[in-house]
């Protein structure tokens, strides 16, 4: 059974497509990858096709209108009547609805986050539009993934719809072969560096921290800024900016860290409802955490007892909490840490994953 997976990125650190995309490829799928060339078009290998659209807008707004318009296209060379479609997020929602009516074949959208909940489109007119894409498309999907169950119960309450199934980020389990002690100390940041998701209030806590060093492994639009903030806060040479890593790289990173920090600011539900990815892969290196006081996040710190959670986000009491995890170490926090890693995995999810495509399945041979 060919399904066709289309995203609004450049395919290369998704990792929630890539590993989608890898257990119906294990299971006799046949998925056919549809991006774009948005920020770059990186060398990468995948056991299965995929397709980077050229994009030619050089502003955001302009380049999602193009990419309506050339993934309709693009879809349609590769659908027929035994086509499954699979839209992450509202960005590519639109021509994947349009081709499975216009084919009657099923589609499953995932939701990886509230798109119109996003600090980025607060108090500005885009948020109209997108709002009317996704009050006009979500009620009338038929099978609707989401990552958090908070996510899904928001679905539930705004537009009156069944509750999505729920597939969280969990990384695939790692092999553990132990904990380093570091010194100094590394508090490690991972994702795209945009707004709030703390990190200069993380950068400015590096005041207050002894015999440690921040490791921001990620890019985006906002790196240089915050490098300007850390040479302003005289802390330049205990933060590091390592770029945008490839997932494989990050993934042998990760469990040097000491403790991992999560730490979104409210700006937005998107992110207060949010589990960000990176803490379950914090956990699968058996990395301590530090997250914000927001229900998913805290539910898992309070659940499994890996970490700290902060009440605000000042700089000095995000230096208290982080202080306190360095302080305890991380052999402190490794039997609870093994305990969560064996729970918050990728292989916990798959079946999820594996049921909604056997029951479109189905939709098609009947």
């Amino acid at each position: 059974m060919r399904v066709i997976v289309s995203v609004f990125n450049n395919l290369y650190t998704d990792q929630r497509v890539e590993k989608v995309c890898k257990t119906l490829y294990d299971n006799g799928y046949q998925p056919i990858l549809i991006g774009n060339n948005w920020l770059g078009d990186p060398a990468m290998q995948r056991p299965y096709p995929f397709v980077r659209i050229s994009l030619k807008s050089k502003k955001l707004r302009f380049a999602y209108i193009e990419f309506q318009r050339k993934l309709y296209q693009e879809i349609k060379k590769y659908a027929d009547n035994k086509t499954i479609l699979l839209a992450n997020d509202l960005e590519t929602i639109m021509p994947n609805y349009l081709i499975s009516k216009k084919l009657g074949i099923p589609l499953v959208f995932d939701s990886h986050e509230i798109f119109t909940e996003m600090p980025t489109i607060q108090g500005r007119w885009v948020k109209s539009v997108w709002k009317k894409i996704e009050s006009t498309f979500i009620p009338k999907i038929k099978r609707m993934i989401t990552a958090s169950d908070s996510y899904a119960n928001w679905f539930v309450k705004e537009y009156r719809i069944n509750k999505p199934v729920v597939v969280k980020n969990f990384p695939k389990k790692l092999e553990f072969n132990g904990a380093n002690e570091n010194s100094p100390k590394i508090i490690l940041y991972q994702g795209w560096l945009n707004y709030s998701r703390g990190i200069d209030k993380a950068i400015l806590a590096m005041q207050s921290i002894n015999n440690a060093e921040l490791w921001i492994a990620g890019g985006g639009p906002m790196e240089k800024e915050f490098k300007e903030i850390a040479n302003h806060a005289n802390v330049s040479d205990k933060v590091k900016f390592l770029g945008k890593l490839h997932p494989e790289d990050l993934r042998k990173l990760t469990p040097k860290a000491d403790v991992g920090i999560s730490i979104e600011e409210n700006n937005g539900l998107s992110y207060y409802y949010s589990l960000p990815n990176k803490i379950s892969d914090y956990i699968q290196s058996r990395v301590p955490v530090v997250v914000s006081d927001f229900p998913e996040m805290k539910n898992i710190v309070n659940t499994f007892g890996v970490g700290e959670i902060i009440e605000n986000h000042s700089p000095e009491h995000l230096a208290e909490k982080l202080n306190t995890v360095l302080e305890k170490g991380k052999a402190s926090y490794l039997y609870n840490l093994n305990v969560a890693a064996d729970e918050l995995c990728w292989e916990n999810q798959e079946e999820k994953i594996l049921k909604i495509f056997a029951d479109a399945s189905k939709e098609i041979l009947q």
